[in-house]
């Protein structure tokens, strides 16, 4: 049985308790007994995998929703971008209803963002390359418009800084983001020049990177988004598509650069 699965049926009811329980019990339409979960929590202990999964599903939709209104007023790209994560995952009736009610969760006054990032850094027990999923998803979300206002970007520093990621690695991971936003919307006809600029984005390395500093870069980004790790890791399977399609632009992007420089 998967996490949803095991989540509904009530034998993992509200394990993960704290600030991520009471924002997806809300979610859920159900009132979380704070007792009964910490009992539940000690059962599975740390770290387990179903856990996670149903931290990051909660965490995801909720703090995009957030993020959506941080600069006051939640646009029709930032909603359609929420959708369309929902689509490519592949989500029933349900898990659709309840992402969409995290999602309007997240956009209340009241939600407890620190806390819920704070549990989420927790929960994840150092797993970079599944905090830095999360967080690509938010950038995405801030960049969904085809702007970055002055409060989506101090918020996204924000959430950055609460996981523990340094500032110059947050911004790189931005530029990243951009790049891969560009490189995927490029229509027919785009300059070549300009293809390339993207493609190097999308590796996070400059122009100037020896061959071997490309290879780096691309081994490293694979390796970070393998949609397999990232399930083993605690991403929800109904993810997985989507680590597949950064895997996707990162071998694109990386392919073309290789052509330009005849690797």
């Amino acid at each position: 049985m998967g996490w949803w699965g095991t989540l509904v049926g009530g034998a993992l009811g509200f394990a993960i308790g704290g600030p991520l329980g009471a924002v997806l019990g809300a979610a859920l339409g159900r009132n979380v007994d704070q007792n009964l979960a910490g009992a539940r929590r000690e059962r599975l202990g740390a770290g387990g995998q179903e856990r996670i999964q149903a931290a990051f599903f909660t965490a995801t939709f909720s703090v995009m929703g957030h993020l959506a209104k941080a600069d006051g007023q939640v646009t029709r790209d930032e909603i359609a971008l929420a959708e369309q994560v929902m689509s490519r995952m592949q989500l029933g009736a349900d898990q659709r209803k309840a992402a969409i009610n995290l999602f309007n969760e997240g956009k209340d006054d009241a939600f407890p963002l620190d806390e819920v990032l704070e549990q989420f850094r927790v929960e994840c027990h150092r797993r970079v390359s599944l905090v830095q999923m999360f967080l690509e998803i938010m950038i995405s979300t801030a960049l969904a418009d085809g702007t970055l206002d002055s409060s989506e970007e101090r918020l996204l520093y924000h959430i950055g800084d609460r996981l523990g990621f340094p500032r110059p690695w947050f911004e790189r991971l931005v530029a990243m983001v951009k790049g891969q936003q560009h490189f995927a919307g490029d229509m027919p006809g785009t300059p070549p020049a300009d293809l390339v600029k993207d493609a190097y984005r999308v590796l996070g390395i400059s122009s100037s990177a020896s061959d071997a500093e490309v290879k780096k870069a691309y081994r490293r980004l694979m390796n970070q988004h393998h949609p397999d790790k990232l399930v083993a890791k605690g991403l929800p399977e109904e993810m997985m598509k989507l680590a597949t399609e950064k895997t996707q632009e990162i071998k694109k992007a990386y392919e073309l650069i290789k052509e330009k420089r005849g690797m």
